[in-house]
């Protein structure tokens, strides 16, 4: 009898310590697969489309907008009181998942030249702080963006001209700063700028998507 109990303590034994086995092994396996998930993430690639369109209540040419942008500007003709939207300036940049972005650049005359508007170059400076791809592929994915940032300084005519004296021009900055979530590849409204006397309107729409390599 107690050979029988010896018996079927130690079967007992080696079941468990097969069980223990097979399950240290799972989850070994399933934390490799997190891993290479992760590391395949951390490879990823994104492509990132800032777009500057410009609101005005100006009798100016709309000129052509990207097909990407139709629905977005539909719904902005039915929310903002606004006659007519122009691209001012497209920003197409690629950078790694889970990183970071920061533009400065010169840009042309966001506003045309009036009493208070000069037709002077604008400077321009957008960064993100953190770019985040989540969600699994094959399923709705979406990308986080932290520390959103856009900022411009743009000329406003202070003094008006006397004879033979140029006018006097300050730049006056304006600027956005928040966090953001998006999904993929679906242009989003970020926010408005008031920029200039007239009333007119920057609107940054954001894009992002998973590039093919």
């Amino acid at each position: 009898m107690s050979l029988r109990k010896s018996l079927s303590a130690v079967l007992g034994l080696l079941m468990f310590l097969a069980v223990a086995g097979c399950s240290r092994q799972v989850f070994a396996q399933a934390a490799t697969t997190a891993v290479d998930s992760d590391k395949q993430d951390d490879e990823t690639n994104l492509d990132t489309q800032l777009y500057l369109l410009v609101a005005t209540n100006q009798d100016v040419d709309d000129g052509k907008l990207p097909a990407a942008l139709e629905p977005v500007v539909k719904q902005l003709r039915a929310a903002l009181p606004f006659k007519n939207y122009r691209l001012a300036a497209t920003l197409i940049n690629r950078v790694k998942n889970n990183s970071r972005l920061n533009l400065k650049w010169i840009g042309g005359p966001l506003v045309p030249a009036g009493a208070n508007s000069a037709a002077s170059p604008s400077f321009n400076e957008f960064k993100v702080n953190g770019i985040k791809l989540t969600g699994e592929p094959g399923s709705v994915r979406r990308v986080r963006m932290d520390g959103f940032s856009f900022g411009v300084r743009i000329p406003i005519i202070q003094t008006v001209a006397s004879a033979g004296a140029p006018p006097v021009i300050n730049y006056e900055s304006t600027g956005l700063n928040t966090d953001i979530s998006m999904r993929e590849a679906e242009p989003v409204v970020v926010g408005t700028l008031n920029i200039g006397p007239s009333g007119d309107a920057i609107i940054l729409v954001m894009s992002v998507r998973t590039t093919a390599r």
